[in-house]
């Protein structure tokens, strides 16, 4: 992977290269299970401020996100692609119907869904098609939330991790660690981060979506720190002996720099940009 593609937002990689990173996560299922964190309960209360019948999980992973819908709704479906994932998913939580499907195509009747929720998953489907088919699955009214979530950029801890990465870019090349260039690219640019924004096109049947944002902290130790690291697709598509230069660097960056090691941790600082709309009838 070259620099440009590297440093460039989902919206702007070749089609082939963001297929290859939407289908990788079940490689490393495991680790997106223990290292994610869900959203905060707040979120999703602010997108659905009531009980409703049915509530369809899109790309729902491992069930971070599912696992807060469930005392949400009489049923709750979960629809997502890969078998991996899906697997993990249904051991966790055995009482949730689990398909196979994407958000172009969910394998639902008309009108099931009085809410369809897409937590960090929106930004890999076709936005035009999976809008079309959400309304198609949603009953007159019902409520469709997108949110994001994962470390916020601006946050203290990054914001450090940032420094710390420049200082050691100013310095002499030849001295770099390996894995330097990837995790410099990793923490200093925007690139690998999504586009988080929910837009409803001209003739979409949704309303004008309401936003919101939530924050709080997650203590994590070293090994979480690098298992977080381990879940993002543009890390896990690199190959084997860089991803492992890379977990090697953050490790010890964050034992010689920061002094997290061991049982030590750092609040990390999380943001979720949340959205709600409706479908008009």
């Amino acid at each position: 992977m070259d620099d440009t593609q590297f440093n460039a937002p989902l919206s702007q990689l070749p089609e082939g290269e963001k297929a290859t990173r939407a289908a990788s996560f079940g490689a490393f299922a495991g680790e997106y299970e223990r290292f994610r964190p869900g959203p905060p309960a707040a979120a999703l209360d602010w997108i659905l401020p009531g009980p409703v019948a049915t509530i369809v999980d899109l790309g729902a992973g491992t069930g971070a996100v599912t696992r807060l819908l469930v005392d949400r709704a009489d049923d709750v479906v979960a629809v997502e692609p890969d078998d991996r994932m899906r697997a993990i998913l249904t051991e966790r939580l055995p009482g949730v119907r689990a398909v196979k499907g994407h958000g172009e195509s969910m394998p639902l009747p008309n009108t099931s869904a009085d809410a369809v929720i897409a937590a960090t998953s929106w930004h890999w489907m076709e936005p035009v098609s999976t809008l079309q088919e959400v309304a198609r699955v949603l009953v007159p009214g019902g409520a469709l939330g997108v949110l994001w979530a994962g470390p916020d950029p601006d946050g203290a801890f990054l914001a450090q991790a940032r420094a710390l990465i420049a200082q050691r870019s100013s310095g002499d090349a030849g001295e770099a660690e390996e894995g330097s260039g990837e995790l410099r690219n990793l923490i200093m640019g925007d690139a690998t981060r999504p586009d988080n924004v929910l837009e409803i096109p001209a003739g979409a049947p949704f309303a004008q979506p309401e936003q919101r944002a939530f924050t709080w902290d997650v203590a994590l130790d070293a090994d979480e720190l690098v298992g977080l690291l381990s879940t993002f697709s543009w890390i896990i598509t690199l190959d084997d002996d860089t991803r492992a230069g890379v977990f090697a660097e953050a490790r010890r960056l964050l034992k010689e720099f920061l002094g997290v090691e061991g049982d030590v941790t750092v609040d990390v600082a999380f943001r979720a940009a949340a959205y709600r709309t409706v479908v008009r009838s």
